[in-house]
């Protein structure tokens, strides 16, 4: 009897298991959150630009790991989604006078249609074949940026756009920092809920396959370029919202936000963070920016030493620094070294 009560009583211990790994999980994420959402009461508003910023990044850096990090798509063009959003959001509220809410959804769609026409080519290549290609879009968008002065002023970018209300009926003074700040909190935790559920849905799942064989995959039955375009297209929409958010937020967008160089600026947090774990980007993103703010307090060769910084955390934590400290936490629990 006890024989057979076992297997049931294991079985039935599972789901409080998952149950209590998830509320361990959950806890300290929400102290976080709160914590976040208080912190204009608590700092200088120097900091408030500096959490804003982190967050934004943090974002891009999400989108970016999406494709990286769980569809094993190395893109050197990413910055052309968060420069379309950018751009958008500056053109509807320059010209438009639309609420946030409107800008954020028209920023999302013109990032992800742009992100549908350039995955429709890259998706069909691999490796280092697909970053070369993502590059060279990336700096056609960033010519038609440069060029196009009729509509994006060229190289002196848009300015001067009015930040009107959020929308929803809500009254929002957003030109209030930490107002503004508070909103795009807000945003990124729905958006990262968003990314995290795409994650571990099925579609998640399938994706994370495709980057460990996508030749076995295939040979399953699932079609391999569908799901990478549409994963593509997901991360082109989510760096658009980034880039929606930024521009309001730095009150210009300029072609800086389309270049190449923008582009490895997700990729370094994502690998600093950890590249294949949820809140590395978010992690790296953090990191980074902190790093360039404290730097450039004490010299302006401030590139120079963040380099040589960030190239040792690189070195040393191998899996990224969020990456590696769960990593050895795991190996702790389970007793291994």
């Amino acid at each position: 009897m006890s024989r057979a009560a076992s297997p049931m009583r294991t079985r039935a211990a599972l789901p409080l298991r998952g149950a209590t790994r998830a509320l361990v999980t959950a806890v300290p994420l929400a102290v976080l959150l709160i914590a976040l959402y208080l912190l204009p009461d608590w700092v200088p508003y120097f900091y408030v630009f500096v959490a804003t910023r982190i967050l934004l990044m943090g974002l891009f850096a999400a989108s970016f790991n999406l494709i990286f990090g769980y569809g094993g798509m190395l893109s050197f063009g990413h910055a052309a989604f968060f420069g379309a959003g950018a751009y958008t959001s500056a053109l509807a509220l320059l010209h438009l006078g639309w609420p946030l809410v409107a800008v954020i959804a028209a920023a999302m769609i013109a990032s992800a249609l742009l992100a549908w026409l350039i995955g429709a080519f890259c998706v069909r290549l691999d490796e280092v074949y697909f970053a070369m290609l993502t590059l060279a879009f990336g700096m056609m968008v960033y010519a038609t940026v440069h060029q196009w002065r009729s509509v994006t002023n060229g190289s002196d970018g848009i300015a001067g756009f009015p930040l009107g209300g959020f929308g929803f009926w809500l009254d929002l003074q957003l030109a209030d920092p930490a107002v503004y700040y508070r909103v795009v909190l807000v945003v990124v935790a729905i958006a990262a809920l968003v990314l995290h559920r795409i994650t571990r849905s099925p579609f998640g799942l399938v994706l994370a396959a495709i980057r460990q064989n996508a030749e076995r995959v295939s040979f399953c039955g699932v079609d391999v370029r569908r799901h990478r375009l549409i994963a593509f297209i997901v991360a082109g929409a989510i760096a658009g919202l980034a880039g929606a958010l930024f521009a309001p937020f730095n009150r210009v967008a300029n072609p800086d936000m389309v270049h190449w160089t923008q582009s490895a600026q997700p990729v370094l947090m994502t690998i600093l963070g950890g590249a294949g774990h949820f809140l590395g980007p978010f992690f790296g993103a953090a990191i980074f920016v902190l790093l360039e703010t404290w730097i450039t307090t004490y010299t302006e060769h401030w590139m120079l030493f963040l380099g040589v910084v960030l190239a040792v955390l690189v070195i040393f934590f191998r899996r990224g620094i969020f990456g590696t400290i769960v990593d050895r936490l795991a190996g702790a629990r389970w007793g291994i070294r």
